[in-house]
């Protein structure tokens, strides 16, 4: 590509961010005046444990939106597992664990509806109209289809590249208008509002029956695993929120730091040493500067120690009310089969809207 080109591309990716920053801005504004105007939908693929980047990066903010009165749902969404794996070996542990975080973490079921992907077909039926306003091109553009096909190794399949439109789905099945994410999903709201503005135009504009979400951008910081690099379930680089204290004692002690025996927090040049600090300061409150000058010459073995222990200061209360819940996993599975259930009757109200809309009431 000509340099002209990468510098307009590059241009019109950052004028595109900043209209999204200056209208997530106003929302969250707008959100805080009047929080029962709004309608919210996040959610997690269920390919294993919960971890600190999630706890800090989204269900921190989603426990504060429930808690304001926004009306908060979360998806489960099991059906994304299979875009880039061959197996769903565990996916069923995998979703009760997720529940159990999500509750243990303050998420209240009677306010927040968790449900999952697969028990909902009538959100799943709306891939069908949506996938006749996108175009393949656009499909192809998107990030996350690009980075998910590189890093799977696999051939491209249809789910995956699909994958964005099945988002939609997700979002626009519940009149979502907020969607929190990092800056990296910001597409999949912005395709999200072009199929909803796409829908109306076409087949709803007197009674238009989606409307065109805006994405929360996140805040938070980007928390990183012990490693330095981003904190994922597939590095095994990360702190899981239903881990022991002997656990992340273990996991904390094996991690790699560096020669030098002065702590010092340098994220360029001493990544697993600052994600470290990092860590401590997320949990603690504190600034990741401050710790490295408290611990200065007492070198790695203190900074472990320091870090061990304020995680798993931080984590208990988590683990107490999650060990306490998974006492009655009955009650964990009847949170999930009732969030299915409301799930369904929204769905099927939404679905008969966009069959109407279409004139497919027969």
């Amino acid at each position: 590509m000509a340099e002209e080109q990468v510098t307009a591309v590059g241009n019109e990716m950052s004028a595109s961010f900043l209209a999204a920053k200056k209208r997530s801005d106003e929302t969250m504004a707008a959100l805080k005046e009047n929080p029962d105007k709004f309608t919210m939908l996040t959610g997690d693929r269920p390919t294993g444990r919960l971890h600190l980047g999630h706890y800090f990066g989204s269900i921190r903010e989603r426990v504060a939106m429930q808690n304001l009165g926004v009306n908060t749902n979360i998806i489960i969404a099991d059906y994304q597992v299979i875009t880039d794996r061959d197996t769903t070996e565990h996916i069923e542990d995998n979703v009760l664990n997720l529940v159990l975080d999500y509750v243990a973490a303050g998420i209240d079921p009677n306010k927040t509806m968790i449900y999952t992907h697969s028990a909902v077909p009538a959100e799943n039926q709306l891939m069908l109209p949506f996938l006749s306003l996108v175009t393949e091109a656009e499909l192809h553009r998107n990030p996350t289809v690009k980075s998910e096909m590189e890093a799977s190794g696999h051939a491209l399949t249809g789910l995956l590249l699909t994958y964005p439109v099945h988002q939609a789905c997700d979002i626009l099945f519940c009149k979502a208008n907020v969607v929190p994410i990092g800056k990296d999903n910001l597409p999949h709201v912005e395709i999200t509002r072009t199929i909803a503005r796409r829908f109306n135009e076409r087949y709803a504009k007197k009674h238009p029956v989606f409307p065109e979400p805006s994405a929360i951008l996140s805040e938070a910081p980007e928390i990183p695993g012990l490693d330095g690099r981003k904190m994922s379930k597939s590095y095994g680089n990360s702190i899981m929120l239903g881990a022991t204290a002997e656990e992340t004692a273990k996991l904390i002690k094996k991690s790699r730091t560096d020669s030098e025996r002065k702590v010092t927090y340098d994220p360029v040049n001493r990544p697993e040493v600052s994600a470290l600090l990092t860590t401590a300061g997320l949990v603690t409150g504190r600034d990741p500067k401050d710790i490295a000058e408290e611990i200065g010459d007492a070198g790695a073995g203190a900074l472990k120690a320091y870090v061990t222990k304020s995680v798993n200061e931080f984590l208990a209360p988590h683990r107490e009310r999650r060990a306490e819940l998974a006492k009655d996993m009955d009650t964990i599975r009847d949170i999930l089969h009732d969030g299915n259930k409301r799930a369904n009757e929204i769905a099927e109200q939404t679905l008969d809207e966009v069959r109407e809309a279409m004139g497919m009431k027969y």
